[in-house]
This record gives structure tokens, sequence and C-alpha cells, in this order.
């Protein structure tokens, strides 16, 4: 059965703004991925959390050939490592936060009793003349409007607490584009809990077990697909990330390739990414006119793909991108259009992929 035309209605777009305005940073992304796996039970035969707080539902569960698609949960912030006797709180990151757009945003900082509010600090424009001083990791500075150390520490903060950049989801140009922090990588998330919605409004049965899969931690190293795929050990694993769109100013497209918002999912090709599998996917984009753009990389994609890819005994794995603009700021920019190719993509690869299939070069 084909998809409608319209995929991203009124109440997925919701939750698409609920989910995304969430926090889920690394290590502590209990609250992001409970709002996710309530989304999707209805979409699932049953669902599993790990020890670590990677989600996932599974479809056919009792198959023996399985399928993964999988996105990350994780959101990039900060952890306080230090407290000055003024009550100033310097920062650790946790993942690839970036200390340079750090300076005068606001954060949530997560205490047991709720959250906090506070804002990273810099010197006024007037006392910096003349000075040639950069935000660093070691330089930038949290603020909470305390006097002293114990008064920051009364209201629940201490070593080890984390920090998020306090931004919503923002539309632009009549919903054409998205913005927002932690579109890296909630919205893949979004979009695989959508691609289980089509399968059951759609009443597709696939003949193997479909395991939709909202990992933690990959924002530290992939940590979380790493421990969930020896978990699951699928035979075909197909992952979703963000992609870097290179057509913005200060970006040189000789040196990257050249990715665009709109232009549709990038399909990578590398050592992790199997060539039969990009192959199925290719064509299933072809043969239900979606676009796609590609891209190369010489060794690892720097995503969840390489943890599967070279797991277990080796899992047929490959790489769906949505294009982003801005990546690891609290304005990364997505266009609605890509979103919507990505689903579908999904939608028809999972369709054209048979029980139990070998994929292997030499048979």
């Amino acid at each position: 059965m084909a998809l409608k035309k319209q995929i991203l209605t009124k109440k997925e777009l919701t939750f698409l703004e609920k989910y995304l305005n969430s926090s889920s940073p690394t290590g502590h992304e209990s609250s992001g991925q409970k709002i996710w796996l309530d989304y999707l039970k209805p979409y699932v035969d049953t669902y599993e959390v790990d020890n670590y707080g990677t989600a996932y539902g599974i479809i056919n569960p009792k198959a023996k050939y399985k399928v993964v698609i999988e996105a990350h949960a994780d959101e990039i912030s900060w952890y306080i490592k230090y407290i000055d006797e003024e009550g100033f709180l310097y920062v650790e990151r946790n993942g690839g936060s970036d200390p340079q757009i750090a300076p005068s945003h606001r954060v949530n900082l997560h205490t047991e009793k709720g959250f906090v509010k506070g804002v990273f600090g810099w010197p006024a424009i007037h006392l910096r003349k003349g000075k040639t001083t950069q935000p660093n990791a070691n330089n930038i500075f949290i603020d909470v409007g305390a006097r002293n150390k114990q008064e920051v520490l009364d209201m629940g903060i201490d070593v080890g607490t984390i920090a998020t950049f306090d931004a919503g989801l923002m539309p632009m140009n009549n919903g054409q584009f998205y913005a927002g922090r932690a579109i890296d990588n909630r919205v893949g998330g979004f979009m695989i809990a959508q691609v289980a919605r089509l399968l059951k409004e759609n009443k597709d049965k696939l003949p193997y077990g479909l395991y939709i899969v909202n990992a933690v931690q990959e924002e530290v190293g992939l940590r979380g697909a790493q421990m969930v795929a020896n978990r699951i050990q699928p035979d075909v694993a197909i992952i979703t990330d963000v992609g870097h769109d290179t057509c913005t100013p200060l970006v040189k497209k000789q040196e990257l390739g050249e990715f665009r918002c709109g232009k549709g999912p990038i399909l990578t090709y590398g050592p992790a990414v199997h060539n039969n599998l990009l192959k199925l996917i290719k064509a299933a984009a072809e043969k239900n006119k979606i676009p796609y753009q590609l891209e190369v990389v010489s060794r690892s994609t720097g995503t969840d793909t390489d943890a599967w890819a070279y797991s277990n005994t080796g899992v047929v794995s490959a790489l769906i991108s949505t294009p982003l603009r801005y990546m690891h700021t609290t304005v990364e920019t997505i266009s609605r259009e890509d979103i919507d190719n990505v689903i579908r993509l999904y939608y028809y690869t999972l369709k054209s992929i048979k029980n139990g299939q070998d994929f292997r070069y030499l048979k």
C-alpha cells in the first residue's frame, strides 16, 4: 500500500515539539525516553528497556530474522565540575558541547528538586576592550543568581549536576523548517517512531522481526548502541542520524561534499556501510521517487552505524542521515520536507527487505 501524501499530521507535529523540547542529556535520558516510548507503544507488539536506558519496541518479537532501525536519544550538555566561593559554576563538557556558543545562553540545571534556571555569563563588551579572550571549556561559567557557594548548594546544585540549554523548538517559514536544540538526534527517534506508526496504520505485515531502537549515550562514543547491539543481535541495522548541510556560509563544500537541507536524505558510502544494503535503499528511493544525496567517509561514519556494523560477528548496516544546519548549537535547523522523506525512505526500504535476506558479497 502506498503512503498518503501527508505523513506529518497535527498530532504528529505536536509529539515532535513535545519530544524535542524534553531533556535527554547523555547519561540522563530517562525523561525523554519515557515520552518516546509512551508514543511508540500502540504501534508495537512489545518493548524493552536495557540497564542504561536504551528503549526499543518490537514488531514480530518471535521472528528469527531481525532488522533494526535506530536513532540516538541523547543530547549534548554540561556537568558542573566546580563551584567557587562567589557562587559561580564551572563546567565539564558532556558530549560535543561547544564552549564558543555558550556565553549568554540560558540553561536548566537538573536537580532532585526540579529545574533551576541559570545563564552562561560573559564579561560585557565594554570590559573586553582590547582583549582577545575567547570562550573555552576552562573559562565559561554559569550564574544562577547566588551570592555565595552555600546558596548554590541550597538550591540542590552540586558537582555532577547536569545543565542543558533552555531553547525550545521553533518553526520557521510557516513550518517548512524547524530550529532548536537537540534535533541531533531526537528527530531521528521521532522519525523511526513514525515508521512504526505507518506500518500499523497501513496494516503492513512484515515477514521478519523489526526492532525500533532509541539508543542512549551516542554523544560520548556510541556506547548505548554497543550495549544494545549485543543484546538484540540483529541481522540488519539501518541507522538514522543527522549530517551537515554544507551550503551555509563559512563552510567549504569542496572539502566536505555538497549537502543541502530540503534536498533529501544523505546516504553514506564507507567501510561500515554494507554496499548491498545501500543498493537496496537506493533502489527503494528511486522506485518511490524519493530524492537523496550521497556522501563518502574514509573510515568511520562517526555515528551509531559503526557500533552496529562491528558488533557480534558483523551486522549488515547502513546509514540514512538528515541534513542539518548548525549542529551542536541551540539553533540546529532542519527541513520538514527532509523529515518526511527520511520517514518514507525507511518505510519503503523495510517493505523491500525479505525474510532471511542474505546480503553477503560471496555466496
